[in-house]
């Protein structure tokens, strides 16, 4: 497939609106279900990249949960505590512990669930079912993966009456060098980001103390990485393989401080005895998207950066 045709641009108005690679090569996905629009693929292609990044840098698979071209969270695969379970709303899942990718988007997910209401998934490796069974009850645009177990992809694809957005991409894929953008009618033309964020790069310790512990490490080297597809201005806060908090797009550096604080400490938060054991009513529902939220969505007008 040498090109793809979208439903149209960030904005309805936007249109004639396709992707297609430069060169006229082929394209390195494959679209198998769906019909992900221009803002899906945004968020589609930042996401693998944060997520292919991480597992290069760590050795550990990866996800995270993608919103308005911004990460909500991101995690590698460690089993959750019980509390954490609890509070991500995934201490039901059988085999969870078995799959450290399902516990990777548990993580990514559960981080900031308001964020990421109707989000965009990445992962580092072949999608399982238990991940596909995890995924399947969340309110979620779409998933971009390397790829799909059989059963994996059947269960995705009953999501949203079986209109789920599910992009499969060429782990193998290498991008040109160079990127280029129009603004306004004028190109703009640099160098791909090709900074590598790795343990090599905690080696110039700066301070007295020259100890970074081996966990410290990959929790730097997600919030690091988290940050390089965060729309600035940006903070992370990471604890435990995975970002608890991601301040993103904030003018003022203060306030993005503060927002991801915000967010960090509510996560803390929510493991507490006393909040998990709040008495939620048993007819309460999981979250789901009402009628007019959807129309909500689909008109109210993005503007986003490329």
């Amino acid at each position: 497939m040498k090109e793809f045709e979208l439903k149209y641009g960030c904005n309805p108005n936007q249109k004639p609106s396709k992707i297609f690679m430069h060169d006229g090569s082929e394209l390195p996905i494959e679209i198998l279900n769906g019909k992900p629009g221009y803002i899906n693929f945004l968020d589609a292609f930042n996401s693998y990249q944060l997520v292919k990044e991480i597992k290069e840098a760590t050795g550990m698979c990866a996800a995270t949960s993608f919103k308005h071209v911004s990460p909500t969270s991101a995690a590698v695969g460690r089993k959750l505590p019980e509390k954490l379970k609890k509070a991500c709303f995934v201490d039901d899942i059988e085999g969870l512990d078995d799959s450290p990718l399902a516990c990777a988007y548990a993580r990514a997910r559960g981080t900031d669930r308001m964020s990421s209401f109707g989000d965009w998934i990445a992962l580092s490796d072949v999608c399982d079912v238990t991940t596909a069974t995890l995924v399947k009850r969340e309110v979620s645009d779409g998933i971009i993966a390397p790829g799909y177990e059989p059963e994996a992809l059947e269960i995705l694809k009953s999501k949203k009456k079986g209109n789920y957005n599910i992009v499969k991409i060429d782990e193998n894929y290498k991008p040109d060098p160079i990127e280029r953008k129009q603004v306004y009618g004028i190109t703009f033309e640099q160098g791909r980001n090709e900074f590598k964020i790795n343990n090599e790069l905690l080696e110039n310790v700066v301070t007295d103390n020259k100890d970074i512990p081996a966990d410290a490490k990959i929790d730097l080297i997600i919030a690091l990485i988290t940050l390089k597809y965060t729309q600035s201005n940006s903070v992370c806060f990471a604890v435990d393989g995975q970002a608890i908090g991601v301040g993103a797009g904030q003018q003022s550096r203060i306030h993005c401080t503060r927002l991801a604080g915000n967010k960090a400490d509510i996560w803390h938060l929510r493991q507490h005895d006393k909040v998990l054991n709040l008495p939620f009513l048993d007819t309460l529902g999981r979250p789901a998207p009402s009628r007019s939220q959807r129309r909500r969505r689909r008109s109210i007008s993005r503007r986003l950066p490329a």
